[in-house]
């Protein structure tokens, strides 16, 4: 499953996210596609985080991917492996196969 968000993540949109992404009453891998996100702040990253928390305790396979400015984000506070953060779509489902 791939999750596409657009706009920003941020204080604002945080809650939505966090929101729709808990609600998943789903066991399969996903990916949180960022690719549309136009800027991602400290609340967004900490939804990032929440929800990579909850999948690692459940045991569910995510990803995340991000445009240059999103990835950039996430490696500058050392979350990439933490997020498992792929460059592309495609990178990121064929690390969910295996």
């Amino acid at each position: 499953m791939v999750f596409t968000f657009k706009g920003q993540l941020d204080a604002f949109s945080e809650k939505q996210f966090k929101s729709f992404v808990t609600n998943l009453k789903n066991d399969l891998p996903f990916v949180i596609d960022l690719t549309k996100i136009d800027f991602l702040d400290s609340s967004g990253l900490g939804a990032l985080v929440q929800t990579a928390k909850e999948c690692k305790k459940s045991k569910l396979g995510f990803s995340v991917v991000g445009n240059s400015r999103v990835a950039q984000t996430i490696k500058l506070v050392r979350l990439g492996d933490f997020l498992n953060l792929k460059s592309s779509l495609e990178d990121a489902l064929n690390y969910l196969k295996n």
